[in-house]
C-alpha cells in the first residue's frame, strides 16, 4: 500500500474539501504507458476536423473537411480553405494546384477544328479558283461576279477565325474573336443582300424610264455592302472601346479546374453584335424569299433563301448551348457554329453554281441565258 494523495480540507471549496494526488508517487504497470491518453475517441488524422459530442471533452467525432478545404494537423477543430487556383488532394491533407482548361492545339477536338479549318477553307479557295477562271461565263456574270467574289473571299477568313479560339487565350486573340467573324459575316451577307435587292430592283425596272434603273448598277451593291458592314465597324468599335475582352481565370465553374478563357465584357455588346448579324440574315431571307420565283434562268434567290434558313438556324441554336455549358466546350461549340454557317452559305449558294459550270456546260451558256422560264405565281 503507498500514500499518493490525500484529502485536504477547506471550508471555501464546494465539497469542504479537496484530493490532491502526487502524481510522482503513481507507479504504473509495465504494460501500461506514463504518456497513455484515456480518451472515448481515437485521433482525427489529417483529412478530418474533429467535433464534440458534448461531455466529456475527451469524447468526439471525426468528420471530412468540406468541398475545398483540407486539415493538415491531427484532431484539428477547423479546417483551411485552399487558395483559388488550389485543390485538395485525395486525403484531403494538401493542397496541389488545380489542372489548367483551355482548347489546346495538342487536344483532339481542338486538332479535328484545324483540320475542318484548313478543308474548308481548301474548298473555298478552289471554288474562288473556278469562279475566276469561269468569270466569263453567263452563270458567274449573271449575278454579280465582283459581290460572289466578295462573299468567298470573307467565307476563307471566316474559316481561318477558328484558330484565335485554339490555345491560350491573349489579349489579342479575345480582342480579335468576336470582331473577326462578325465582320466577315457581315460582309458575306451584306453581299448577299445587295445579290438580292439587285436582282428585286432589276426585275421591278423594266419600265422605260424607270427611276429604279439608276439603283442597278454594280456601284448599288458596293454601297449596300459598305453601309451594312460600317454599322458592324461602329458596333465592333464601340464594344472594344466600351468594354474590351480580356484573358480570365475562371475558378469557380469548375471545382479541380481553372478555365482559361475570354472574359466578352459586356453581354449587351456581345448579344448586340451578334444580333445584328442575325438581324441582317433574317432580312436578306426575306428578300431571297420574295424574289424566289422571279423569271430568271440564273435565279439563284432560292439557295439563298436555304442559305440563309440554315445560317439563323445554327446560331438560334447556338444560343442555349452558349448559356449552359462552360469550358473549353463552349469555345469549340461556338467555333463550330462558325463553320457550320460558313460551310452552309458555301454549300446552298455556289455548289450548285460549281456543279453547272464544270460539269453541266449546257447550262452554262447564252442560249440558256435568254430562255427565261416562266414565272409562278409567288
Amino acid at each position: 500500500m503507498k500514500t499518493v494523495g490525500h484529502f485536504h480540507s477547506e471550508s471555501s471549496s464546494p465539497g469542504g474539501s479537496q484530493l490532491i494526488i502526487n502524481q510522482s508517487s503513481v507507479t504504473f504497470a509495465q504494460h501500461i504507458s506514463r504518456n497513455k491518453k484515456f480518451v472515448c475517441s481515437e485521433d482525427c488524422l489529417p483529412g478530418y476536423r474533429k467535433i464534440n459530442r458534448g461531455e466529456p471533452i475527451c469524447c468526439f467525432s471525426c468528420i471530412p473537411c468540406s468541398i475545398g478545404e483540407i486539415s493538415n494537423l491531427t484532431d484539428m477543430k477547423n479546417c483551411i480553405s485552399c487558395p483559388d487556383d488550389e485543390w485538395p488532394d485525395e486525403k484531403k491533407s494538401n493542397c496541389i494546384k488545380k489542372h489548367i482548361n483551355f482548347l489546346s492545339y495538342k487536344d483532339y477536338l481542338g486538332l479535328a477544328i484545324e483540320i475542318l479549318s484548313v478543308f474548308f477553307f481548301t474548298v473555298t479557295l478552289v471554288v474562288l479558283v473556278i469562279f475566276i477562271i469561269y468569270r466569263d461565263t453567263p452563270i458567274v456574270k449573271a449575278n454579280n461576279r465582283i459581290l460572289s467574289y466578295i462573299i468567298l473571299v470573307n467565307l476563307q477568313m471566316s474559316f481561318l477565325c477558328p484558330f484565335l479560339y485554339i490555345g491560350q487565350p491573349t489579349m489579342i486573340t479575345c480582342a480579335m474573336r468576336q470582331v473577326a467573324f462578325s465582320m466577315f459575316f457581315t460582309a458575306v451577307i451584306s453581299s448577299v443582300i445587295a445579290k438580292t435587292l439587285i436582282v428585286l430592283l432589276a426585275f421591278h425596272s423594266t419600265t422605260p424610264g424607270s427611276w429604279l434603273r439608276s439603283w442597278t448598277g454594280k456601284q448599288t451593291s458596293v454601297y449596300i455592302v459598305l453601309f451594312c458592314s460600317s454599322i458592324e465597324v461602329i458596333i465592333c468599335m464601340w464594344s472594344l472601346i466600351w468594354n474590351t475582352p480580356y484573358p480570365f481565370k475562371d475558378t469557380k465553374s469548375e471545382m479541380e479546374t481553372i478555365i482559361l478563357t475570354c472574359d466578352d465584357g459586356s453581354g449587351i455588346a456581345f448579344y448586340v453584335i451578334h444580333g445584328y448579324i442575325l438581324f441582317l440574315a433574317m432580312f436578306s431571307f426575306v428578300l431571297a424569299f420574295l424574289v424566289r420565283k422571279l423569271p430568271d434562268r440564273f435565279n439563284e434567290a432560292h439557295y439563298i433563301t436555304f442559305s440563309m434558313l440554315v445560317f439563323c438556324s445554327v446560331w438560334i441554336a447556338f444560343i442555349p448551348t452558349y448559356l449552359s455549358i462552360k469550358g473549353k466546350y463552349l469555345v469549340a461549340v461556338e467555333v463550330f457554329a462558325i463553320m457550320a454557317s460558313s460551310a452552309g452559305l458555301l454549300c446552298c449558294i455556289f455548289f450548285s453554281k460549281c456543279y453547272k459550270v464544270l460539269i453541266n456546260h449546257q447550262i452554262n451558256s447564252k442560249i440558256q441565258l435568254f430562255k427565261v422560264p416562266q414565272s409562278k405565281n409567288i
